[in-house]
């Protein structure tokens, strides 16, 4: 075998398994993992939820924001309640969902936090493009490689898809969870009972 067929078929399995990696991880299904014992339970929609009791804290997200002006810390917003989306300019699902969120964090403006992470985007430029396109405002993280995603603990209300969007109560504990596009609609049902617990 010539050197160049074996470097194309090397070449090919890669493409093969990035694309095979990307339709898994691209999903509007809604499905949640039922682990059981872990303290949380999925409702209709697909909207997981964790009792005030049996939540477990946020890891330490952090890194650079995407539009390249300094860094960001989830952390930084505790003592609000914090909408956490993650998302990639490839994913259509994203896209579907991208105006319903900006929406609702402006409905929401003042009481609760919007954050993205932003993964998988090679380029930033495409992410930045999604952004404007969507006329999102709130701040993301960019994540490339998926490394803050990979904080979250095994058996949380840790994201398994993407898009995943996760409600972060105002003490920075885990909350709701739905791996699936949001419809404003369904996004009040999961802030509604955690912004109630505030008041």
């Amino acid at each position: 075998m010539s050197r160049t067929s074996s470097r194309r078929i090397r070449l090919t399995a890669a493409v093969g398994a990035a694309i095979a990696l990307a339709l898994a991880g691209c999903s509007s299904s809604g499905s949640a993992s039922s682990e059981g014992g872990v303290g949380f339970v999925t409702g209709k929609g697909g909207i997981a939820t964790a009792a005030v009791g049996e939540r477990v804290d946020a890891p330490d997200i952090t890194g650079t924001a995407l539009d390249g002006n300094g860094s960001l810390k989830l952390s930084d917003y505790r003592g609000k309640v914090v909408v956490l989306n993650i998302w990639g300019s490839w994913c259509s699902p994203c896209r579907a969902e991208a105006k319903g969120l900006q929406a609702t964090s402006e409905k929401y403006a003042g009481q609760v936090q919007f954050l993205g992470i932003n993964t998988r985007d090679t380029d930033p430029a495409n992410a930045v493009a999604f952004e404007k396109n969507f006329g999102v405002t709130y701040p993301s993280i960019y994540d490339p490689d998926g490394a803050q995603i990979l904080k979250f603990p095994k058996g949380s209300l840790n994201p398994q898809s993407i898009p995943t969007t996760i409600v972060i109560d105002k003490d920075g504990k885990l909350a709701a969870r739905a791996m699936r596009a949001m419809s404003a609609e369904d996004l009040d049902k999961m802030l509604e009972p955690v912004l109630a617990e505030s008041k």
